[in-house]
């Protein structure tokens, strides 16, 4: 394939930025009703009690881009439950990128659990406490991904980046699309206190809302002979990655707020930690 004509189908990539209308942007997947778009579809809700939890999925695939989500966690004793909000391919050797919201116990903070897999290979979690109270109000959570870097923030402030190092021989995300998925669900064998205090089922059910779903990304179209790319007029967004400040913040996060880091966990990796730890 020539230079011209490839240059052509790369730049057939659809670059949107959607948000507002639940029902044209998302859809139920799971749940026998308990997930449920609202009104005029600015709300959307999942609930999870003793016989099923719920979930749904962005319509659209992409490859790169910025999504946003504001969300209001559950309320009070959540123990047990998780509340799910992900980038994840299909089919074996995955990518993923991963948010899960750990409830806890009335009063105890809940924690933000990361994860990200490149070409099915994962393992790489860190954990933080939020600074604020993810239940008393909506927060924006949002996860960027482009061809460089990933990088997961809170209300604008980044909590974590993780860089391409492919030239070093350690996975990327970048070659296969991904949807927008959430769930909320039962894992009180393992999401407080390593399983220690089960989910109150008294309390059920619990409820984590959602609102202004917002997609700065590139669709991927099926049956596209090349993968989705970027043009010329988009490039800014698709190689974005932190400034100073913001590399200032992500510090401060990670110095108060970060509870678990794999790469600082040797019992873990007894015959060396992984190499993209000691990359600064």
């Amino acid at each position: 394939m020539g230079r011209a004509t490839r240059s052509s189908i790369l730049l057939l990539c659809l670059v949107v930025v959607c948000g507002g209308n639940l029902y044209q942007d998302l859809s139920i997947t799971w749940g026998d009703g308990r997930a449920k778009i609202i009104g005029a579809g600015n709300l959307l809700t999942l609930s999870l009690d003793k016989f099923s939890g719920s979930g749904f999925q962005s319509k659209n695939e992409y490859l790169f881009g910025k999504i946003d989500m504001q969300m209001k966690l559950i309320p009070g004793n959540s123990a047990g439950t998780v509340t799910a909000y992900y980038w994840s391919s299909e089919g074996d050797g995955r990518d993923e990128i991963d948010m899960e919201f750990l409830g806890n116990l009335s009063g105890d903070p809940y924690t933000l659990h990361t994860n990200i897999y490149a070409q099915g290979k994962g393992d790489r979690e860190q954990q933080f406490h939020l600074w604020f109270d993810p239940t008393a109000d909506f927060h924006t959570y949002s996860i960027l991904w482009n061809p460089s870097h990933i990088v997961i923030s809170v209300d604008g402030i980044p909590v974590r980046e993780f860089r391409n190092m492919e030239s070093k021989g350690i996975p990327y995300p970048k070659n296969r699309p991904m949807r927008i998925y959430s769930s909320l669900w039962n894992a009180d064998q393992w999401a407080t206190r390593g399983g220690l205090v089960k989910t109150d089922w008294s309390r059920a059910p619990f409820v984590a809302s959602y609102r202004s779903f917002k997609a700065d990304a590139c669709v991927w179209a099926a049956g596209r002979p090349a993968p989705c790319s970027i043009s010329a007029a988009n490039s800014a967004r698709f190689s974005q990655k932190l400034d100073p400040p913001s590399l200032q913040r992500l510090k401060w996060v990670q110095r108060n707020y970060m509870i678990y880091n794999y790469c600082t966990d040797a019992k873990r990796f007894p015959y060396g930690l992984p190499p993209e730890c000691s990359i600064s």
